[in-house]
């Protein structure tokens, strides 16, 4: 019993010596180990760095660079942890409601499970597939084209120039700048990170910004942005790709309400001084689509001064006699003309005590029951405001000048760049929720005269949170009339009342043609005396 106790006790003892012994030459191997010829090479690129300064300064360098890579990917992770969360509870719902109906259709029983991790990126790399990012699509015409931007760290080269209409800028949107300058961040933490220094044709040193020289990008709605950025290499013939691709995601619910406009009362606020002729065509417009077809519309006039206030008044009262409309209200006021204040005082005029839906509208504008419609659903008290773009037309005597009679009015309403153009900077014709119009603190009241009142209050929405509506009309023209800048406006006023009648007369090209009409008179009459 004791022999077997003994033996027992050696072996344990035995295989405890055995245990240290092998620690012990693991840690000898460790501390002894030398240094690596690859790590040697690295060291040298560094700049030749042999003191303990140049070391400690190398490994914290690349301590850095590879925490902020760690912190990229893990930021991503977190990303696309949520996005498939919230893709795999909208696709289960769905499937539920289906199957519950009984309309679940064949072949798509095995999508009635929670989707996976895998999943998600074999969507992902699908819709890297179908983008044209390795390889070219066969496309119909030049027309088909989806162009790049180019971009640089502090600028952006765009064909699409937006409101700004400048060909080079900075990126004036926060979210558009994060976007640019994350994409090039990412890039670096890829370029930097540890699967870069494992390849063979690695650099001396890390990326840096200042390495970036520039950037091509374009967005396919459907699939996603692709971002081809472009390094300095190690010489000044050596460059560095890096082709990145965010992909979209599938089109999400976010929610599905039934509207109902039925008791929504749009109050058109109207500011007038003279120009009867107009208002009595913009009356004509009022009745045929606010008072025969809609029915659920108020017409507030701010009338300035008392020129022609009686001829105003008799259109008024014809209009209620032919049609029992009495949705009128006249405001009178002897002063002079302020379009801000002209709204302003209609917008407070209302009395009743419905938050009534209103829409800042000039004489000279037409508009069709599809308008009114969209005003109604794209303005909700607190939380939007609809501030469309309408087409305004050219000059009907310059479009039209080859025809022997100029079309009607309605015919005239056509959307073609012939025609007309997208006011795109112009917002005075806008429909929010009076509280919202209170609330906001309406116009400027010091602006006097034409102009800018109507963009201090779309700047005081930008910085509210209510939401902007911003988009094009098809229901919203302004119709074409003679603009005269008085010499009492001051030189910034007077200035952009110019440019804008610079703008409203005709397109560049039809602009060409009367600039150039003796050259062209010459050539023709040239050809015609050879025949």
């Amino acid at each position: 019993m004791f022999t077997r106790w003994l033996l027992a006790l050696a072996a344990r003892v035995c295989l405890i010596v055995v245990g240290l012994c092998c620690c012990l030459s693991l840690f000898y191997l460790l501390a002894c180990k030398p240094v690596s010829q690859s790590n040697k090479q690295t060291l040298l690129w560094s700049g030749e760095a042999t003191s303990k300064e140049g070391y400690m300064a190398l490994l914290q360098e690349r301590e850095d660079s590879h925490r902020h890579y760690i912190n990229s990917l893990t930021k991503q992770i977190v990303q696309l942890k949520e996005a498939l969360e919230e893709r795999t509870q909208q696709l289960q719902e769905s499937l539920d409601k289906a199957k519950t109906k009984g309309i679940l259709p064949q072949g798509l029983e095995s999508l009635h499970k929670t989707p996976t991790q895998s999943d998600l990126k074999e969507f992902f790399r699908s819709q890297l597939n179908q983008a044209e990012v390795n390889s070219g699509v066969k496309l119909t015409s030049e027309y088909a084209v989806i162009p790049f931007d180019t971009l640089t760290l502090h600028r952006l080269y765009q064909l699409e120039m937006g409101l700004t209409r400048h060909p080079e800028e900075r990126p004036v949107r926060k979210d558009h700048r994060d976007e640019l300058i994350g994409t090039v961040e990412t890039a670096l933490h890829v370029l930097n990170g540890p699967q870069q220094h494992t390849d063979n044709t690695r650099r001396k040193q890390t990326f840096s910004p200042s390495d970036f020289i520039e950037g091509l990008t374009r967005t396919e709605r459907d699939r996603g942005t692709i971002y081809e950025l472009m390094f300095k290499g190690d010489g000044p013939r050596d460059f560095t790709q890096l082709v990145l691709f965010r992909p979209f995601g599938p089109v999400m619910k976010v929610k599905s309400e039934s509207v109902d406009t039925r008791k929504m009362l749009i109050n058109f606020i109207v500011p007038l001084s003279k120009r009867l002729d107009t208002f009595k065509q913009f009356i004509s417009n009022f009745r045929e689509v606010c008072i025969q077809q809609d029915g659920r519309v108020h017409l507030t006039i701010v009338y300035f001064g008392r020129d022609q206030i009686d001829q105003v008044k008799v259109v008024l009262d014809q209009t209620t006699r032919e049609t029992h409309f009495r949705g009128f209200t006249l405001i009178q006021l002897n002063e002079e003309f302020s379009r801000g204040r002209g709204l302003e005082v209609g917008a407070r005029a209302w009395r009743r005590s419905q938050n009534v839906l209103l829409f800042f509208c000039d004489v000279d504008i037409h508009f069709t029951a599809d308008f009114l419609t969209s005003c109604r659903l794209n303005a909700e008290p607190g939380k939007k405001v609809y501030y469309p773009v309408l087409f305004s037309q050219y000059n009907p005597s310059i479009i039209y000048s080859n025809q022997t009679q100029r079309p009607s009015v309605q015919q005239q309403l056509v959307i073609r760049k012939e025609t007309g153009f997208w006011r795109d900077f112009g917002f005075g014709m806008t429909c929010q929720y009076r509280s919202d119009f209170i609330n906001i603190g309406g116009f400027d009241r010091s602006i006097k005269g034409w102009g800018l009142e109507d963009v201090h209050l779309y700047r005081k929405y930008l910085h509210s949170k209510l939401m902007v509506i911003r988009c094009p009309s098809r229901g919203l023209f302004h119709l074409w009339h003679e603009k005269k800048c008085g010499d009492e406006l001051p030189p910034d006023k007077y200035k952009m009342c110019m440019q804008t009648k610079a703008m409203s007369e005709a397109s560049h090209g039809q602009l060409g043609e009367l600039f150039f009409k003796r050259e062209l008179e010459a050539h023709l009459n040239s050809k015609k005396r050879v025949l």
